[in-house]
C-alpha cells in the first residue's frame, strides 16, 4: 500500500513538472500552427493540475472551435467548457469574451456585444484597455459569420498601439478583408506584413498573405508565401496542409504526397487515423478507387461512430466510380445519416446520391427526389439550375421522357427570367415521348415568349403535323395542321435562305394541303412552284405534280386525279 502511494505521488509530481515545463502559450502556438489536437491535449493536462486556470480554459475553448468539423458540435463543446469555467471564475474577462464568441456563433449578437463590452470595462485602466482582451474580442468577431467586422477593426486598432502580439495585426487584416477592404495590396496586406516585422517566423501571417493572392488567382505568390511559411517555421503544420491541397488541386499528386508526409511529420506526436483520409483523397484522385475504399474502411474500423461524414462521402463516390453501386449506396446513406443537419449542404453530396440511385434498380421518382433535394442547398441559382439540368439529362439518357419533362419544368419554375432553351428542351421531351399535344402546347408558349425566334414556330408545326396525320385521332387539317404550317411559312419569309429547311417544310405542307384538303387549285400551284424553286434536286417529281394539277379545272380541281403528296408526307 505504501509503495503504491509513493508511486502515485511520484506520478503526480511528474505530471505537474511536465505541465509546468509547458505553458498556455505553447498551447496557443500549437493552435496557430494548425495542431489543434496538440493544443487540446496540452491544455487539458494543465486544467487537470489547475482546474481554475482561466487562460487555459479560454484557449481550450478556442481549440475546440477549430478541432471539430461539425459546426454544432464544436460550438457545443466550447460552450459547455466556458459555462463550467465561469462557475468558478465568473468575473474573468477572457472567459466572458469566450462566451461572447459562442453567442456570436449562435447568432446572439446583442448578448455577445454586451459580454464584450463588459469584459473590456473590467480590464480598463488609466492607460486604456488590455490589448490581449481587445485581441480576443476582435478574433471572436472575425471568426463568426455574424461578427461585426467594423467593431473588430475598431478594437484591434486600439490594440495595435500597445500590443506586441503579431496576431493583433493578423486579425486586423482578416477583419479588413472580411469587411471588403484592402484585398489587393491594401490595408490587409500592410498589416500582415506588420505582423512579420514583429515576428519574421510567424506562420499565420504568411498564410493570410497567401490567401490574399489566392483571391486574386495569383498562384505564383500563393505558392511563394506558403513556402515561406514552412521555411520560416518548419513546425507550421497548416502550411504543409495548404501546400498539400495546393498541389493536389493542380493534379501534382507526387508533390501533394510529399507535402502530406511533411504535414504528418510536423504534427507528431499529434498524428492519428484521421490523417488516412488525406491519403484516401490521393488514392481517389489517382483513380485508385480500391485504395481509397481500403483507406476509408481502415478509418471506419478505427473510429467507428466517430468517423467523420466526409469519409463516407468519399467512399460513396469511390465505390460509384468503381462500379460497386450497392456499396456506393451504403456509404451514401451513411453519409446522410451521419451528417449534422445544421451543417452547410453541399450540392456535390446530392449529385453523388442521385448518381448512385440512377445506377440501381430504383424508381424514377426516387432518383427525381434526390435531385429535388439538392435544390435546398444554399448555393447560387446557376449551380442549382445546372444540377437540375444534369437530372434532366439523366432521364433523357434512360429514355424516361416523363421525368425529363418534370425536371425541366422545375428548371423553368426556378428561373427568374425565361430562357428559350428550357422551353425547347421541354418541347423535345414531350415530342419524343411521344406526347404531341403537350409538345405543341409548350411550343405555342415558346412562340408567345420568344416571337422573334423560329423554334416555337418550327416545333408547333412539327407537333401539329404529327397530330394531324395520326389516323386514329381524325383531327382535321384545317383546325391544327394548316394554322401551324402557315405561321411557320410566314416566319420563314423573313429570311428564306437562313430558314431554308423550315421554309421548305412549310411550303410542301401547304402545297399538299391546298390541293387535298382545301380544294384550292391555284393556291396549291402557287406553293408547288415555291417548293420547286428551293428544291431542284426533286424537280422532276415536283414538276409532275404541277403538270397534273394544271390539267385540273380551275373552278373545281379533282383531288382524285392529282397524285399530290399528303400533308405531312416525307419529301420524295
Amino acid at each position: 500500500m505504501k509503495k503504491t502511494t509513493v508511486t502515485f505521488l511520484a506520478a503526480c509530481l511528474l505530471l505537474v513538472s511536465s505541465v509546468k515545463a509547458q505553458s498556455v502559450q505553447d498551447g496557443i502556438n500549437h493552435l496557430n500552427a494548425g495542431r489543434a489536437e496538440s493544443a487540446v491535449s496540452l491544455l487539458k493536462k494543465m486544467l487537470e493540475v489547475n482546474p481554475n486556470n482561466a487562460d487555459a480554459s479560454y484557449w481550450l475553448g478556442q481549440s475546440y472551435l477549430e478541432i471539430d468539423e461539425i459546426a454544432s458540435s464544436r460550438v457545443k463543446s466550447a460552450k459547455e467548457l466556458y459555462q463550467k469555467a465561469l462557475q468558478n471564475n465568473s468575473n474573468h474577462p477572457l472567459l466572458i469574451i469566450g462566451m461572447g464568441h459562442v453567442d456570436l456563433l449562435e447568432n446572439r449578437t446583442t448578448e455577445a456585444r454586451q459580454k464584450f463590452e463588459s469584459a473590456l470595462e473590467m480590464t480598463k485602466t488609466k492607460k486604456g484597455f488590455d490589448p490581449e482582451m481587445l485581441l480576443a474580442v476582435g478574433r471572436a468577431n472575425v471568426d463568426a459569420k455574424s461578427g461585426d467586422f467594423k467593431y473588430a477593426i475598431e478594437k484591434l486598432n486600439m490594440a495595435t498601439d500597445k500590443g506586441k502580439n503579431p496576431d493583433i495585426w493578423v486579425q486586423l487584416g482578416r477583419a479588413q478583408r472580411k469587411e471588403g477592404k484592402g484585398e489587393g495590396g491594401g490595408d490587409a496586406f500592410k498589416n500582415f506584413n506588420k505582423a512579420l516585422e514583429i515576428d519574421a517566423n510567424y506562420g499565420p501571417a504568411y498564410l493570410q498573405l497567401a490567401k490574399i493572392f489566392e483571391s486574386q488567382k495569383n498562384w505564383s505568390f500563393v505558392l511563394k508565401y506558403l513556402t515561406d511559411a514552412v521555411t520560416r517555421d518548419p513546425k507550421f503544420s497548416v502550411g504543409y496542409y495548404e501546400l498539400f491541397y495546393y498541389k493536389f488541386l493542380r493534379q501534382n499528386y507526387t508533390g501533394a504526397e510529399e507535402e502530406l508526409v511533411k504535414y504528418i511529420e510536423s504534427k507528431k506526436p499529434d498524428t492519428d487515423i484521421s490523417d488516412e483520409y488525406l491519403y484516401a483523397q490521393l488514392c481517389w484522385a489517382r483513380k485508385d478507387f480500391n485504395c481509397a475504399i481500403t483507406k476509408g474502411e481502415s478509418i471506419i474500423a478505427a473510429l467507428g461512430d466517430l468517423t467523420k461524414p466526409k469519409v463516407y462521402r468519399l467512399m460513396a463516390d469511390a465505390a460509384l466510380q468503381n462500379g460497386d453501386f450497392q456499396k456506393a449506396r451504403k456509404y451514401s446513406d451513411l453519409f446522410f445519416a451521419k451528417k449534422n443537419p445544421d451543417d452547410p449542404k453541399n450540392l456535390n453530396d446530392y449529385e453523388i446520391k442521385a448518381s448512385v440511385l440512377g445506377k440501381l434498380n430504383v424508381s424514377s421518382q426516387e432518383v427525381y427526389d434526390a435531385y429535388i433535394e439538392g435544390t435546398i442547398v444554399d448555393t447560387t441559382l446557376d449551380a442549382k439550375l445546372d444540377f437540375l439540368k444534369k437530372g434532366a439529362t439523366y432521364f433523357k439518357d434512360v429514355k424516361d421522357r416523363d421525368y425529363e419533362a418534370k425536371m425541366i419544368q422545375k428548371v423553368i419554375a426556378m428561373r427568374t427570367e425565361p430562357i428559350i432553351n428550357d422551353y425547347f428542351d421541354l418541347t423535345i421531351a414531350h415530342y419524343f415521348k411521344p406526347d404531341y399535344d403537350k409538345a405543341r402546347e409548350v411550343a405555342l408558349v415558346m412562340i408567345e415568349k420568344f416571337p422573334a425566334e423560329i423554334y416555337g414556330y418550327e416545333w408547333a408545326y412539327n407537333s401539329a403535323v404529327a397530330i394531324a396525320t395520326d389516323t386514329t385521332r381524325k383531327v382535321k387539317q384545317d383546325s391544327i395542321g394548316f394554322p401551324s404550317a402557315n405561321k411557320l411559312y410566314e416566319f420563314t419569309l423573313r429570311d428564306t435562305v437562313k430558314f431554308k429547311k423550315q421554309y421548305l417544310n412549310s411550303v410542301r405542307f401547304l402545297a399538299a394541303y391546298y390541293i387535298n384538303a382545301a380544294k384550292d387549285r391555284d393556291k396549291s400551284l402557287e406553293f408547288f412552284r415555291k417548293w420547286l424553286a428551293v428544291d431542284p434536286a426533286n424537280a422532276t417529281t415536283i414538276q409532275s405534280y404541277i403538270d397534273q394539277i394544271e390539267k385540273m379545272p380551275a373552278s373545281k380541281p379533282s383531288s382524285e386525279k392529282a397524285a399530290a403528296p399528303k400533308p405531312g408526307s416525307k419529301r420524295p
